[in-house]
C-alpha cells in the first residue's frame, strides 16, 4: 500500500509543480519566488530510511505512540488530527517535530498511521527560538519578524521554487501558528541541515523558523507528505 500511495504522491508533486506559476513568497525563508519553467521535474525519490522502520498494527497505530516518541507528544498530535481533520484532507501520515529534541538528533518524526511506520529525519529551529546557538529550542513565536520556530497544527500546502530551491508553503491552524503563511514558513533542504554539521559543530545551524531538513532528505519528505498532510510541531 506505502507503494502505491508513494507512486501517487510522486504524481501528485509533478503535477503540482508544472502548473503553478512560482507565486509570491513573502519574507522570511522563502523569500523571492521564482517561477517555474514548464518542464517536468526530477520524481523525488527518496533515498532508503537509516534504520529499519518500527511497526505497530494498524488497529492500535492512533492509539499506541510508535517506538522512539514520546507518548504524550503523539496523543496530543492524534488529538490536534482529529480536532482540525475538515482542514487536513489526508489522514494515513502525519509529521511530528519534536522540539525538546535538541538539533544534533533526529526529531522530525514522519509517521504511517496505518501501519505505525516511522521515519525520523534531522530539522532546524529557528534563530529567534535559538538566540545563543545552543542547539536547544528556547521558545516559540508565532510573531511576524521573529525569525523563531513556532508551535502547532500545520497542513501542507503548494509547491514553488525559491531561495532555497524547492520548497513547499505550510498553513498554521492554531492561533501559535497562524500566521505561518504571512512569515512565509516553509518545508526547504539547506546545507545547514546536513548531517556534517554535527560532526563538525555539534548541532546543525537555524533557520528563519521554516522547517529545513538536509538537502538529501527533503525528496523523502516530498513524498511521504505530499499536499494536505499534518505537521505537528511542538516541544512539551
Amino acid at each position: 500500500m506505502d507503494s502505491l500511495e508513494s507512486a501517487q504522491t510522486r504524481r501528485a508533486i509533478i503535477k503540482s509543480a508544472l502548473i503553478m506559476a512560482g507565486g509570491a513568497a513573502v519574507t522570511a525563508c522563502s523569500s523571492k519566488t521564482t517561477a517555474v519553467a514548464a518542464r517536468p521535474l526530477p520524481i523525488p525519490v527518496a533515498p532508503p530510511a537509516a534504520a529499519p522502520a518500527k511497526t505497530v498494527p494498524a488497529t492500535a497505530a492512533r492509539n499506541i505512540a510508535p517506538q522512539g516518541i514520546r507518548p504524550e507528544l503523539f496523543r496530543k498530535a492524534v488529538s490536534s488530527l482529529n480536532r482540525h481533520s475538515m482542514r487536513i484532507p489526508m489522514h494515513d501520515r502525519i509529521a511530528i517535530a519534536d522540539f525538546a529534541i535538541p538539533s544534533y538528533r533526529p526529531r522530525f518524526h514522519i509517521i504511517n498511521l496505518g501501519s505505525g511506520r516511522v521515519e525520523t529525519l534531522l530539522v532546524s529551529h529557528g534563530i529567534g527560538s535559538d538566540p545563543q546557538h545552543t542547539g536547544v529550542l528556547q521558545n516559540f513565536s508565532n510573531a511576524v519578524g521573529s525569525e523563531a520556530t513556532c508551535e502547532g497544527a500545520f497542513v501542507t500546502s503548494d509547491y514553488y521554487v525559491g531561495k532555497h530551491g524547492m520548497s513547499q508553503r505550510l498553513e498554521g491552524l492554531d492561533p501559535t501558528n497562524n500566521n505561518a503563511l504571512d512569515r512565509a514558513i516553509v518545508i526547504h533542504s539547506s546545507w545547514y541541515a546536513n548531517p556534517e554539521m554535527i560532526t563538525k559543530w555539534g548541532k546543525l545551524g537555524r533557520s528563519q523558523g521554516c522547517f529545513a531538513v538536509g538537502e538529501q532528505d527533503l525528496a523523502r519528505v516530498f513524498e511521504r507528505l505530499g499536499q494536505g498532510r499534518m505537521i505537528y510541531s511542538a516541544k512539551a
